[in-house]
């Protein structure tokens, strides 16, 4: 099968499960090929069967920004006559699933696309639910032939949000169990011997509280000897650091910024800690697990369908940083405890979330919308 995927390509989750996907199903020898702004972070190395084409935007005195979501367009147009594209596969509704609707209408008689929309989370619940995006968003949902979302917290925030009568099928992230195997590089990179770390990935944006990633690891020091590492870059970064200053830990917080290899930091980790606003999916989380490592996350969205309070982790309400803190040093100063989390994490992320069991959700997925595409039922 030939396949388009387009996706956001700095890093988070849509952009990470998008490129991971195009390289698995590269893999099954399906041709495919990822049309973004540039290069995913995540595509690290030549793939057979895998290509990826990048979208360029003009710039014009006329346009007081560049209209990216039209050479997107374009630009997917473009590959799809090209490479005699079956199938695309857009991560993210705005610009990505805006963008295949245009492309696919602009296509020659006999030649469209079916087109498939994964939903990730903001495109619903930030962006999508902005007045100044709604309707078309709603309107990339209804035009397409199936919608997906990454958890059944995220389909039915959309069914709430946009009142869409088109069924929205639940298929998660996933992992490759060989590349989280748990295998780490030195933990003297980041801590001293006798140190924990506490470690928090993401892409520093509001939703994901920073700051309270950095409250709470001050009640941490006041048990545990220990190190924060915050990895990724975003908005947020800096107010993070004046709170490290401001409680006078700041030398015990270090940023290494945005990292691709992330399979090998994550297992230097003894606590991975992220107290999102919400998470549609937790793709970090399930990485961590992946890893052997328990997590500390907040009782909201998608994330409680990957981390079972209690056995893999701990679940807390936003902003409560006491609890955090409490969880943490629960888990910190229990050896026994990480371990026996950190092992369940790890068997229920290879029973439930592995890159082949999923994967295969995708291709019978598609399967599906290419013969109804055939019957013209799409």
């Amino acid at each position: 099968m030939k396949i388009g995927i387009s996706c956001h390509a700095t890093a988070g989750g849509s952009g990470v499960l998008a490129t991971e996907l195009g390289i698995a199903l590269a893999g099954r020898g399906h041709q495919v090929h990822i049309v973004s702004d540039e290069m995913p972070f995540r595509l690290r190395s030549f793939h057979e069967n895998l290509y990826s084409h990048s979208v360029d935007a003009m710039s014009y005195p006329l346009f007081r920004t560049p209209p990216y979501t039209l050479a997107l367009a374009n630009k997917i147009a473009e590959v799809a006559i090209e490479h005699d594209i079956d199938i695309f596969h857009a991560h993210y509704a705005i610009p990505n699933a805006v963008a295949a609707l245009l492309a696919r209408d602009m296509m020659p008689a006999g030649k469209d696309f079916a087109l498939v929309t994964t939903l990730h989370g903001t495109d619903i619940t930030l962006v999508g639910s902005d007045p100044s995006f709604y309707r078309i968003t709603k309107y990339s949902m209804q035009k397409s032939c199936v919608v997906t979302a990454v958890s059944q917290w995220l389909a039915d925030e959309t069914y709430q949000e946009f009142n869409i009568d088109k069924p929205i099928q639940v298929i998660h992230n996933f992992i490759d169990p060989e590349q989280f195997n748990g295998k780490s590089m030195r933990r003297c990179q980041f801590a001293s011997e006798g140190e924990k770390i506490v470690m928090h990935i993401s892409n520093f944006r509001p939703v994901k509280r920073v700051t309270d990633v950095v409250r709470a690891f001050k009640k941490i020091l006041d048990h545990v000897d220990a190190k924060l590492v915050m990895v990724g870059e975003g908005p947020e970064r800096m107010a993070s650091l004046r709170t490290a200053k401001q409680l006078g830990i700041d030398d015990r917080v270090r940023y290494i910024g945005v990292h691709e290899d992330i399979e090998a930091i994550l297992p230097c980790a003894d606590l991975v800690f992220q107290p999102s606003e919400h998470e549609s999916f937790g793709l970090v989380a399930l990485e961590a697990m992946a890893c052997g490592v328990p997590v500390l996350a907040t009782d909201s969205g998608g994330v409680r369908e990957v981390i079972h309070h209690g056995v893999h982790g701990y679940l807390t309400e936003v902003g409560d940083i006491e609890a955090m803190a409490a969880c943490a040093i629960d888990i910190l100063t229990d050896p026994a405890k990480a371990k026996a989390m950190g092992a369940a994490g790890r068997e229920f992320a290879l029973a439930n979330f592995s890159r082949d069991t999923i994967v295969s959700q995708y291709e019978m997925l598609y399967d599906r919308v290419v013969e109804a595409r055939n019957a013209l039922a799409c």
